[in-house]
């Protein structure tokens, strides 16, 4: 498999990296994620003047190179996201959630596979509409790309980013640029200073990140094998308050892979109080 750009890569060089994203990430690259693979990729050949996919793995693992181990995690685990997605998920917060959560108690909420920040993003314009800025209450984001979070903690997007983000909450909640920086929104300092941002890796024991009354884990375990799942998930269930929310992606599904949650409605699961 080549490009014009890229040295062709060979099935035992691609066997390579599928064991080695997959036991750093838990992630399971398919066969067909090949093409994907020499395109992220093949630009880190360049840059080191290596010929071939082998060598550029065997400098991932000869633990000379931290930085640019990191950096093929960052490459290869980075995915599509924007504001709102999958609406009914924000709706349930609003009118499910926020609306019955006790008054004058935090209310914490983490994203944890958080991406640019568009997810965080949300929840906090959902959590400032509902509940206001003086209310308290706080939105986690996570991700195992350290590139991912730098983007999310800057919260600077340029107009093409803002797919899906209502003109009312982007002219409420959002700066406009100016100069240099037209044509682009910042979010305000009311809604960043609500945010806290931590790398985190679904697929090792968590940090201490607090408790939680909602998780959000959306569109990332598609990635996962079984296994890898079921041991995500139970890290995560750990760090839900009783009663709290555990809402997946629209095409994933909580079912054979825990017993603690229970299923509220497709794609949303509870813990019991």
């Amino acid at each position: 498999m080549a490009t014009d750009d890229h040295p062709e890569i060979s099935n035992a060089e691609f066997a390579q990296f599928q064991k080695l994203i997959y036991s750093i990430a838990g992630i399971t690259l398919a066969d067909s994620k090949k093409v994907l693979l020499v395109g992220r990729l093949g630009r880190r050949l360049k840059h080191y003047g290596l010929s071939s996919y082998g060598e550029y793995y065997r400098l991932l693992t000869g633990n000379n190179e931290p930085d640019e181990l990191q950096r093929m995690v960052d490459l290869l685990t980075t995915n599509e996201t924007y504001f709102f997605r999958e609406e009914a998920h924000f709706e349930f917060l609003s009118s499910a959630v926020i609306a019955k959560h006790p008054v004058g108690t935090s209310l914490d909420i983490w994203s944890a596979a958080s991406s640019t920040g568009e997810e965080i993003y949300t929840i906090a314009f959902v959590l400032a509409e509902k509940l206001g800025l003086k209310a308290p209450w706080t939105v986690t984001g996570s991700d195992i790309s350290t590139t991912v979070l730098a983007t999310a903690e800057r919260g600077h997007y340029w107009l093409d980013r803002t797919r899906g983000l209502p003109i009312p909450i982007m002219h409420k909640y959002c700066l406009k640029g100016v100069r240099s920086q037209e044509g682009s929104y910042m979010i305000a300092p009311e809604i960043k200073q609500r945010t806290r941002f931590l790398q985190v890796n679904l697929n090792r024991p968590l940090p201490e990140v607090g408790k939680f009354h909602v998780i959000f884990l959306r569109n990332v375990m598609i990635y996962f094998d079984a296994e890898t799942k079921r041991q995500a998930v139970a890290r995560l269930v750990q760090r839900l308050h009783p009663g709290g929310y555990f809402i997946v992606g629209h095409s994933e599904s909580l079912n054979g892979l825990t017993d603690s949650l229970r299923a509220v409605k497709p794609t949303i699961y509870q813990l019991p109080a």
